[in-house]
């Protein structure tokens, strides 16, 4: 038999959840904080923010030190973009944050930092990855598919907040194209707010679609739009706060140990 820990009651309101406060000639209840706390906990469970990142937080985002000044100046301005983002959510004319730039420079870590603190504020915040919502949107037209698989994509047009980690990181078809374009046009229409990350690159976010491979040759680097479509891209771009990583060193492969 497996035995529950006991919740711990808040010494504050003895577990009722209103404290009460005397006046000069009268006395009432109020919310006690633990209320709001308690919700915020059960956002928390609900958003679907992979264990991995659970404890990403702007806190604990690893800025350079002064050694390596290009770096530091550029990752704080990122930093401090995002953390704009959050201070005026929400934002009805640009309710969408778009993070560009290469793998493992801090995309994932800076969105889902955001995401906490925009749970902080009540909201309703659901994560997924771009590869998994397309998979459980695919499934759900099977009809031996999960409730749950059925009702992905209406949970991605509807979500109160959408957070979408690598965006543009699969095969392009006309179903993805459709499909994607039908989430963020219909988000970008009825102000729902978008949290999007994508290793992708665009030309007037300031990415280059060409690069120099091993041997020395010019290879073309697929856009954004190349992946998601000129509509849904166009969408993103009249949405969202867009912001540009700088170009440093994967931050993933130095804190792999050597053997």
């Amino acid at each position: 038999m497996k035995f529950m820990a006991p919740e711990a009651i808040c010494a504050k309101c003895g577990g009722t959840g209103f404290v009460i406060v005397e006046g000069v000639n009268v006395s009432g209840a109020k919310p006690c904080d633990c209320r709001a706390l308690r919700r915020v906990e059960r956002l928390e469970d609900r958003s679907q923010i992979p264990p991995l990142y659970r404890s990403d937080s702007f806190d604990n985002f690893e800025i350079p030190g002064p050694e390596n000044p290009t770096a530091r100046r550029d990752l704080t301005t990122v930093l401090l973009a995002v953390k704009g983002f959050v201070r005026a959510f929400p934002n009805v004319e640009r309710p969408g944050l778009l993070l560009i730039g290469d793998p493992g420079i801090g995309k994932t870590h800076l969105a889902v930092a955001a995401a906490h603190e925009i749970i902080k504020k009540g909201f309703e915040l659901w994560f997924c990855s771009y590869q998994e919502l397309l998979k459980r949107i695919k499934d759900g037209y099977d009809p031996i598919s999960s409730t749950s698989d059925r009702e992905a994509y209406r949970k991605a047009l509807d979500s109160e907040v959408l957070l979408i980690d690598d965006l543009a990181a699969n095969k392009t078809s006309d179903w993805v194209q459709d499909t994607i374009n039908s989430i963020i046009t219909h988000r970008c229409d009825h102000r729902k707010p978008l949290i999007a990350t994508t290793n992708a690159p665009d030309p007037v976010a300031g990415s280059e679609r060409f690069e120099k491979n091993a041997l020395g040759r010019t290879d073309h680097r697929r856009t954004l739009e190349d992946y998601v479509g000129i509509r849904a891209r166009s969408r993103l771009f009249e949405m969202c706060t867009v912001v540009k990583m700088p170009l440093i060193a994967d931050y993933r492969l130095g804190k792999r140990k050597e053997f």
